[in-house]
């Protein structure tokens, strides 16, 4: 059992912030040795019951749930700031040469290290994480986040037409292969499996349809994929199913909508679009800087509290233009405010931050499990330190409020807000991060 002093930062029911200025959180393992929250809460009130534990003060530092991310792209660790001239050049001319790349083991398990240590840098302690087409790169990138305990979902990429040599696979043998991947990793510790046709026109019909099937067999795992980002994808879309209503129609068509579907993007829907995810308990993983980058539009909150569909924030890395989770969370108060293409809303900053954890955690089907600090979550959490800059320092020291202190970090933060992420489970600090014990006071 451990204990740490510092504020805290969690989340409640109603999505509201709750913040103890001088707070106390306890977490312990559980049967299988997991750490989870114990206790949290103020410290007048809990330190009488755990007199007896050594506690880890840490004045001056926020403890805040681990950042979840719900779209990310391993092997694109390389092409994130590449120019293009939009999403299908992009891909064209960086991510696909990038990705053949990963046939090769040795690659794959160099760069699925940098990755998950890069999230971790962050503060980003879940992700659902893109592979390639490859299972090598699965089987990397799985290995890796086992000997970091963290919490991770990924899947080999579908894409068995209009996709060129190197990355382009088999139907029958991708999805032999995404069954065995399911097989040998989903539900391994803290691991998860996503079933990921990299997006309709990647897929044949006879692909998706053994995804859909797949999907069924395996309801406990994920599905994820990308609809509705941009007008030429969409377009093309519109050419291969032209009885389908929408985009995301075809994905219905082939049984890929349901619980622990994920859907980057959703930008370009209606309401009958929003009102099929909602029914379907499928969930938006909204890319802010990958669609400010790639000019493909914006995410309508409006439309989706309108109707009533689950998102939560994602970095899209290497469309995304930075791991960090305040990089994202200002770009997504970009995006909210923008109103010329739809109705434009001035995002909280509670709310803000909600949507990259507990409110990700949610949309995953993971809510109570990750993104909060609630009695029986893993304790997956971040030391926050809002003086690690002098322009954070100068700005956060004049917050008369806890909006006012979460908008600096969120407009100021980088990297350098994260002093330390703690993993659930990790039997040492991460390769990157200081002992709680060495942190300045």
């Amino acid at each position: 059992m451990k204990a740490y002093r510092a504020a805290i930062l969690r989340f409640a029911d109603d999505h509201a912030a709750v913040y103890e200025e001088d707070g106390l959180l306890v977490v312990a393992p559980d049967a299988i040795g997991r750490q989870r929250v114990e206790a949290v809460g103020p410290w007048r009130e809990l330190a009488p019951q755990y007199a007896h534990l050594k506690v880890a003060h840490l004045p001056g530092r926020i403890l805040a749930p681990g950042f979840v991310d719900m779209h990310i792209h391993c092997p694109q660790v390389d092409v994130i700031g590449s120019p293009a001239d939009g999403l299908l050049p992009w891909l064209e001319n960086y991510t696909f040469p990038q990705e053949s790349r990963f046939a090769d083991p040795a690659h794959a398990a160099e760069v699925a290290a940098f990755f998950l240590d890069e999230l971790a840098r962050n503060g980003v302690t879940t992700a659902l994480a893109f592979a390639t087409s490859h299972p090598a790169s699965v089987n990397a990138l799985f290995e890796a986040a086992e000997a970091r305990s963290l919490r991770l979902i990924t899947g080999k990429c579908l894409m068995d037409r209009h996709s060129p040599d190197g990355v382009r696979d088999e139907t029958e043998q991708s999805l032999i292969d995404t069954e065995a991947l399911i097989q040998r990793w989903h539900g391994q510790g803290r691991l998860g499996y996503a079933i990921t046709p990299r997006f309709a026109p990647s897929c044949s019909d006879a692909q998706l349809r053994g995804a859909g099937e797949l999907a069924a067999k395996y309801s406990d795992v994920w599905v994820q994929s990308h609809v509705a980002e941009n007008h030429d994808e969409i377009a093309w879309v519109r050419s291969l199913y032209p009885k389908a209503r929408s985009y995301l129609a075809v994905y219905e068509r082939f049984g890929l909508l349901r619980p622990r579907s994920i859907y980057a993007h959703c930008i370009h829907f209606d309401d009958v679009d929003r009102a099929l995810m909602r029914a379907s308990g499928a969930a938006a993983a909204i890319s802010p800087t990958s669609n400010l980058f790639l000019g493909s539009g914006f995410f309508d909150y409006e439309g989706a509290d309108r109707v009533g569909f689950a998102y939560g924030l994602a970095s899209d890395v290497g469309g995304g233009t930075s791991f960090s989770p305040f990089h994202t969370m200002l770009a997504a108060y970009y995006v909210g405010r923008e109103g010329h293409s739809k109705t434009g809303l001035s995002l909280k900053p509670q709310q803000l931050w909600w949507q990259h954890t507990a409110g990700a955690a949610e949309a995953l089907g993971l809510g109570g499990v990750v993104g909060n600090l609630l009695p029986g979550c893993e304790a997956d959490f971040v030391v926050l330190n809002p003086a690690a800059t002098p322009l954070l320092a100068r700005k956060t020291a004049q917050a008369n409020s806890l909006d006012e202190l979460l908008f600096a970090m969120i407009v100021l933060g980088d990297d350098r807000l994260i002093e330390r992420t703690v993993v659930s489970q990790a039997l040492a600090a991460l390769p990157t991060m200081k002992p709680i014990q060495d942190l300045p006071t």
